[in-house]
């Protein structure tokens, strides 16, 4: 019974690589590209977001093996849909600096599963702050970056406070 069971498992693995779906990695060419505020927000972007949100996906390996391609190709697609630095205002790109930025205060991006297969993905808490910062100026709404500015490293500032509520409990 186990052989029938490892065997059928070995042909249903193989069988579902001739399904196509996923397959179609394409990076479609760069149409138009945001006016970054520095270098550095483009680098950090480049780093932690560009693989779902831009048309300069690096495919890994395993994007090619059935069923992980399909779930690599359906967050290119979706992350593509929501934000695509690489088509910036085609999608209301641009009006939305404050969302960027939040989503990356608020933990929401790069996402946790994301990270775990991309570590040169993960920022430190300054980094991350950095580039919700030149999100913010980038995405037009300077005067946000100027009122988290002045508030100081709100992403840090919300860790120390589950820190600091973490003590507490000890």
């Amino acid at each position: 019974m186990v052989k029938w069971g490892g065997g059928l498992l070995v042909v249903g693995l193989v069988g579902i690589q001739l399904v196509p779906y996923g397959r179609n990695h394409t990076n479609p060419p760069v149409q138009n590209e945001p006016n970054w505020d520095s270098p550095e927000t483009l680098a950090l972007a480049e780093r932690a977001c560009f693989d779902c949100h831009s048309n300069e996906t690096t495919w890994p390996w395993y994007s090619n093996v059935a069923p992980i391609f399909w779930l690599v190709q359906h967050d290119v697609e979706e992350g593509r849909e929501v934000l695509n630095f690489s088509e910036w205002g085609s999608n209301g790109e641009g009006e939305e600096g404050e969302e960027m930025a939040e989503a990356i205060w608020e933990g929401e991006m790069p996402m946790p599963v994301f990270l775990l297969a991309h570590p040169e993905a993960r920022l430190t808490d300054a980094e991350l702050d950095q580039l919700a910062q030149g999100l913010l100026v980038t995405g037009g709404s300077e005067g946000e970056a100027a009122e988290h500015e002045e508030r100081g490293n709100t992403h840090q500032e919300d860790n120390d406070d589950e820190d600091e509520e973490n003590d507490d409990d000890d």
